[in-house]
């Protein structure tokens, strides 16, 4: 979860989305790396030519699914492997219908907005079992699709390496080990510090009595 899960899962994306193309059965039109002339004429604020969708830059093509797909499913604050499931989906299917298969797996009501109680729910919730439900739903909506007897192939294997991707985020995430939590001020933050600190304190205490010895004639 966050940008270093964009970061990771990123190429994943553009290997699945590909190049330039212009399919005659893609209601998309002209896409390349996945971004349609239609999404590149809304980020840009106007009319764009097939040209403009060909010469589309990596770079720009990662803005746009940052902005338009992957901060509109709250996705930085999702588990990891959840994040990538429903990124993807939200990108193959739109960020509102990506939330509302979230929310039916996490079982909270379906208003296609990621908010604070589908996160929570979401935190809460077994991510295997979670990444299975929306992929399942996922490809379950695909399938009923008019363009699925010329996408059907590749939308499945595509649905398959989310998956097993998302999983590995999840299991990986589960074995990383806890980030130490800070120590209260004043307090040491490594084993051993605070007998270090009471012996310190003792030297001290010790020069200090010596010195008092020396001063008034007495015995330390």
């Amino acid at each position: 979860m966050a940008a270093e899960s964009l970061a990771h899962v990123l190429p994943h994306l553009f290997r699945h989305e590909g190049g330039y193309a212009d399919h005659p059965s893609d209601p998309g039109g002209a896409t390349k790396y996945g971004i349609s002339r239609t999404t590149l004429a809304a980020w840009r604020g106007g009319a764009v030519a097939k040209s403009d969708v060909r010469a589309l830059t990596r770079a720009e093509a990662a803005a746009i699914y940052r902005a338009r797909y992957w901060d509109a499913v709250k996705a930085d604050d999702l588990p990891a492997g959840i994040d990538y499931a429903v990124f993807d989906a939200a990108v193959n299917s739109g960020p509102v219908r990506a939330a509302k298969w979230l929310q039916a797996a996490v079982r909270v009501p379906q208003d296609g907005i990621v908010g604070p109680v589908t996160l929570a729910a979401a935190a809460a919730a077994d991510p295997v079992r979670t990444i299975a439900d929306i992929c399942a739903i996922r490809l379950a909506f695909l399938r009923a699709l008019s363009t699925w007897p010329a996408f059907g192939r590749g939308w499945s294997r595509r649905v398959d390496e989310v998956k097993a991707e998302s999983l590995a985020m999840a299991r990986r995430a589960a074995m990383a080990p806890a980030a130490p939590p800070d120590a209260p001020p004043g307090l040491p933050s490594r084993p051993g510090e605070a007998a270090g600190q009471r012996r310190a304190g003792g030297i001290l205490a010790f020069i200090a009595r010596l010195l008092r010895a020396l001063l008034t004639g007495r015995r330390a």
